[in-house]
């Protein structure tokens, strides 16, 4: 099978490190004048790539601020699309992603056949995302728009399911997702389950506001974890390196020798 060259960076990195960090930036919520600031701490930290994207983008151009991100760094920036008109030359892919846990037909092929045309026409590397919102206590930005309900938490069979099946229609990666700002994270025996399963890597985001908790995700078979919600504040950049080696946990092993 012939992968994109984003993708295949994400394939070769699970295999060194064990799992993967992406740090996920909302246009609307990264103020401008902490953007090198945060840049610096995020390439000192290891973070492995930058998602950008929001539910809803109100207050920033989307293109500029990806052009922005991205001559700044040399770290993968990749799309995470809110919605169609979240598109970008300057990004190196995107997360096509197709909402699987529900059952709304724009979000599973309607709003895509709008997107790939364009996609296609600025040679946008495209990641097939197979995005399994998980209930997390309260209702989600993501869950309201999209007009679909969440896999709840105690079903884990349920949500190994629809992952399977999206492995089978071709998909690259599976995304379990609790939601921005979430109460409750995704559940480690979820995790574990759909990672049993199914033989793409899953990722996990939505809720998760500690290394500790990033940690477990992993141990659980997550094998990239996305957070967002927690950096939005400045003073927390810091903290970053604590949650890139929770993650690296072969890195972690082999200076351990």
């Amino acid at each position: 099978m012939i992968h994109g060259k984003t993708y295949q960076y994400i394939l070769e990195g699970i295999e060194k490190k064990g799992a993967l960090f992406f740090l996920l930036l909302d246009p609307d919520k990264t103020s401008a004048d902490k953007i090198d600031d945060l840049i610096t701490h995020i390439e000192s930290a290891d973070v492995d790539a930058l998602l950008i994207g929001g539910s809803l983008i109100l207050d920033s151009d989307f293109n500029d601020f990806v052009k922005t991100i991205k001559s700044k760094t040399k770290i993968p920036v990749v799309i995470f699309p809110g919605g169609v008109e979240q598109v970008s030359p300057y990004a190196d892919a995107i997360l096509f992603l197709s909402i699987i846990s529900g059952r709304n037909p724009e979000n599973l092929i309607g709003k895509h056949v709008i997107a790939a045309p364009l996609i296609k026409r600025i040679n946008l590397e495209p990641i097939s995302t197979a995005y399994i919102l998980v209930e997390s206590g309260k209702t989600t930005t993501a869950e309201f728009l999209s007009n679909s309900k969440p896999i709840p938490r105690h079903k884990p069979d349920l949500a190994a399911a629809h992952a399977l099946a999206a492995e089978y229609l071709g998909m690259k990666l599976i995304y379990l997702e609790a939601g921005s700002g979430a109460e409750l994270s995704v559940p480690e025996e979820m995790i574990y389950v759909v990672s049993k399963m199914c033989s793409v890597p899953i990722i996990v985001g939505g809720g998760i506001r500690s290394p500790e908790v990033a940690r477990k995700k992993v141990e659980a078979g997550a094998k990239i974890i996305v957070v967002g919600n927690h950096f939005d504040n400045h003073e927390n950049f810091s903290e970053l390196e604590k949650f890139t080696s929770a993650v690296h946990y072969k890195l972690n092993r082999l200076s351990e020798v």
